[in-house]
C-alpha cells in the first residue's frame, strides 16, 4: 500500500518534556525554502507525498477566485479557513451562501458542534445541536457552491473528482506547485486531497503568499488578494488561540494548519517552510514551523518565544506548568 515517508525516513523534531524528562518525541519531516525558492533546509524526507490536508484550502480557495467568484477581505479568508465555529465565523459562512440564495443543506461537509468551546455551549444551551455550517471547513464548502453556481456547474455532485470545479483545483495545485499529485483521496470533510511532496507544497504555498497584486495574470492577482486577507483578517482563518491564528497576529507570518501534523508558513520576506509531523500529531507543528523560520533568520527568535505561552505548549501537573512541548529541529 502506498503512504507517506517512512520512520526510518523521519527525524526528530520536537519533544514533549515533563519534570525534566522527555517524555515524548514528534518525529517528521520539514523544508524551509529561501525568499528566492531555493532549498535551505530539508530535515528528513520532504521529497515523499503526504495529504496535506487543510493546507491544501488556499489553492482551493484560488480556484474558486479564479472561477468568477469575488473574494476578498473576510470573504477570502474564510474560504481558506479551518474555522473554529464562533458566531462571526458562522455569519461570514452563512454570508456567501445567502450571496446566491444557497441553502445551508447544500453544503457537502459533514455536521458538526463549534469547536469553539463558548460558542459550542452556546448552541447547546440555547437548544441547538449539529449543523454543516458549524464544520470547520464550512467556509471552504460556501465558496466552492458559489463557483458553481458562477458557472452554472451541478451543486449536487461538485465533491466529486470528475466535477469542473474540482478538475480546476488539481490544476491550480499542479501550476502553483509545480508536482503531479501521487495519489488523490478524501478528506475529512469530504473533499479530494491530493497528495505532493512538502518541498512541492512549500513551493506552491511560497508562490500564493509572495505573489503580487498587479500581476498580468489573474491567478497571482488573486493569490495576492488571498494572501492579504489572510494576514488582515487571522481571526477568520482559525480561531481563538488557533495556532495558526496566533502566528499571524503575533509574527505577520502566512500560516496554515492542516490536520495530521501538517503546517505551512512564509515569514514576511517570502521564507516559506512546510512541515509534517510523522505520528499526526499537531501540537508541534506550529513552533517547529516558527522555530525553522526563526532559525532561517525570517523572524526573531524572542519574538517566537513571546507566543509560546498563547500556542498551549505547557504540559500540566496538578493544574500547573511542569514542562512543555519545544522544537528540537
Amino acid at each position: 500500500m502506498s503512504g507517506t515517508f517512512s520512520v526510518s525516513d523521519a527525524v526528530e523534531l520536537a519533544v514533549v518534556e515533563r519534570s525534566g524528562f522527555v517524555e515524548s518525541r514528534h518525529a517528521g519531516s520539514a523544508v524551509v525554502l529561501s525568499p528566492e525558492g531555493e532549498t535551505m533546509r530539508t530535515l528528513g524526507d520532504a521529497h515523499s507525498p503526504i495529504f496535506p490536508r487543510s493546507t491544501l484550502k488556499p489553492f482551493q480557495a484560488i480556484a474558486v477566485m479564479t472561477s468568477g467568484v469575488t473574494l476578498r477581505g473576510e470573504d477570502a479568508a474564510i474560504a481558506t479557513a479551518s474555522h473554529s465555529g464562533t458566531a462571526a465565523h458562522v455569519a461570514l459562512v452563512r454570508g456567501l451562501l445567502a450571496r446566491e440564495g444557497i441553502p445551508e443543506h447544500a453544503l457537502g461537509c459533514p455536521d458538526a458542534l463549534p469547536g469553539d468551546t463558548v460558542s459550542r455551549e452556546q448552541v447547546i444551551r440555547t437548544g441547538g445541536g449539529r449543523e454543516r455550517v458549524y464544520m470547520e471547513c464550512s467556509g471552504k464548502h460556501a465558496a466552492m457552491l458559489l463557483a458553481c453556481r458562477a458557472n452554472d456547474w451541478p451543486l449536487e455532485s461538485y465533491l466529486e473528482m470528475s466535477h469542473p470545479l474540482q478538475k480546476r483545483v488539481l490544476d491550480v495545485i499542479e501550476r502553483l506547485t509545480g508536482e503531479r499529485p501521487a495519489a488523490t483521496g478524501v478528506d475529512g470533510c469530504g473533499t479530494p486531497v491530493h497528495a505532493i511532496s512538502l518541498t512541492a507544497l512549500a513551493r506552491g504555498i511560497q508562490k500564493i503568499t509572495t505573489s503580487q497584486p498587479g500581476s498580468p495574470f489573474a491567478l497571482f492577482r488573486e493569490a495576492a488578494a488571498l494572501t492579504e486577507a489572510v494576514r488582515e483578517h487571522p481571526w477568520a482563518v482559525g480561531g481563538p488561540g488557533r495556532p495558526d491564528t496566533v502566528a499571524i497576529e503575533r509574527l505577520g507570518v502566512f500560516a496554515k494548519i492542516g490536520a495530521e501534523g501538517v503546517m505551512v508558513m512564509t515569514a514576511p520576506n517570502g521564507t516559506t517552510t512546510a512541515v509534517k509531523v510523522l505520528d499526526g500529531s499537531a501540537r508541534a507543528s506550529a513552533i517547529v514551523a516558527l522555530r525553522l523560520l526563526a532559525d532561517a533568520g525570517a523572524i526573531e527568535h524572542d519574538g517566537v518565544d513571546a507566543v509560546h505561552a498563547e500556542l498551549d505548549l505547557w504540559i500540566m501537573g496538578a493544574g500547573r506548568p511542569v514542562g512543555e512541548i519545544r522544537a528540537t529541529v
